[in-house]
């Protein structure tokens, strides 16, 4: 799959045919200081390490002002089901929850965001089919993951 165009499936059979599949990775996402900034005042989290780059860069352990955990996660919709997997003629998709989420490296102010996922499993469930995506934000030149979790979107 290239960087610019999604995977599109049809329904609940497409996603089946997918179960097991590395996809993407996404076109990447600048994670710059306008969001930052965003972020931190709807969130309410000034810390300095995020908001204040002077001071980031002279007492952070980094070398410079690094985004919000959270900033990175709330990349999750725009990041998997508009660039990386497109879901066709399946009426609803609901965020049932997170599992196992954890931030194993720092995002850099600056820094482009890319995610790939792997749809683990699809199971019945009332209402519906569940999807338990791994997911992987990744940053060139960091090592570990970003962000890492595994998402569960119940499609209806």
């Amino acid at each position: 799959m290239s960087d610019t165009a999604p995977l599109r499936v049809q329904g609940i059979e497409g996603l089946q045919a997918i179960v097991g599949q590395t996809l993407g990775p996404s076109a990447p996402v600048l994670v710059d200081a306008p969001k930052v900034q965003a972020f931190a005042d709807a969130t309410g989290d000034q810390q300095w390490i995020h908001v204040d780059a002077e001071r980031a860069a002279a007492e952070g352990p980094w070398g410079g002002p690094i985004a919000h955990g959270y900033l990175v996660l709330s990349l999750l919709p725009v990041l998997l089901f508009q660039q990386v997997l497109v879901v066709e003629g399946v009426p609803a998709m609901i965020n049932y929850g997170l599992d196992k989420l954890r931030f194993p490296a720092v995002t850099p102010v600056g820094s482009e965001v890319r995610l790939r996922a792997v749809l683990e499993s699809l199971e019945p469930r009332a209402g519906g089919q569940l999807g338990r995506f791994a997911l992987s934000f990744e940053v060139e030149g960091v090592a570990k993951p970003v962000c890492a979790a595994t998402a569960l979107i119940l499609f209806t």
